[in-house]
């Protein structure tokens, strides 16, 4: 287990120091369930006055303006081509590729895909597969729950939970059962970080947290509070995420 430390705004870390994001990085950042690019807004702002590139995506099916498909919802597969297809857009600039919750699924199978493409994996209080797990296998009773009586009017979205933005639009259900395929061959290693949001009512992710911590391939950093950690405190994550080593280096 790597030795503990503690940033400036108090977040607590493992991890050993080496070489940080000084110069411009190119952050590439997926978000949960239900929710859109615009849930980064104030994480991004805040490195881009730091001089990196961030690029926001709203999943297919997500797009706030757009009627969703009712008949053809989008799978996993379509979240990961798309997302494969902006990494695969870039300048060879290094990439920090972040997702939340349900984007680990998306981010995993991006980077089983182009490890070679990218410097940094962050999951943000999010879901770590591995080969044929699903954000269905993966989370608790009670979001499994939750998908099913959302998903109760047409089979095929699930509708928004009571309390999130106003922007916020149906997920796909597809994308939440569909099982992952990962190849577990990645051409080079890659930064791998767990950013927690602490043991908020119901999170299923309290196991991964504390199995991560004794593992020597990860760092783990714990914002606690709660899973929406991005609208909660953009500040300290965009702190977590501009400290971030170079893996590369």
């Amino acid at each position: 287990m790597l030795g503990q430390a503690a940033s400036a705004e108090g977040v607590a870390i493992t991890g050993c120091t080496r070489l940080t994001y000084d110069d411009a990085v190119r952050f590439v950042m997926v978000p949960g369930g239900w929710q859109g690019g615009w849930a980064f807004d104030s994480v991004a702002a805040e490195l881009r006055r730091e001089g990196h590139d961030v690029e926001a995506l709203t999943l297919s099916g997500l797009e706030p303006d757009s009627p969703a498909d009712v008949i053809r919802a989008p799978n996993l597969d379509t979240h990961i081509d798309q997302v494969a297809e902006t990494i695969e857009r870039g300048d060879g600039t290094p990439v920090a590729l972040c997702g939340h919750s349900y984007g680990g699924m998306v981010i995993a199978g991006v980077a089983d895909r182009l490890g070679d493409r990218l410097d940094q994996l962050v999951f943000i209080d999010a879901y770590v597969p591995d080969d044929g797990d699903s954000c269905w296998s993966l989370t608790s009773d009670r979001f499994r729950e939750l998908f099913m009586a959302g998903a109760r009017a047409d089979g095929r979205w699930v509708a928004v939970p009571e309390g999130l933005d106003p922007r916020a639009r149906p997920h796909p259900l597809a994308s939440f059962v569909q099982s992952i395929r990962l190849g577990g061959n990645p051409s080079r290693a890659l930064g791998r970080t767990f950013i927690s949001g602490g043991a908020w009512p119901g999170s299923p992710f309290v196991p991964l947290t504390e199995r991560l911590r004794s593992d020597s391939d990860w760092r783990v950093h714990e914002i606690p509070v709660g899973h929406n950690i991005a609208r909660r405190d953009p500040h300290t994550l965009a702190a977590v995420l501009g400290a971030l080593p170079l893996h590369s280096a």
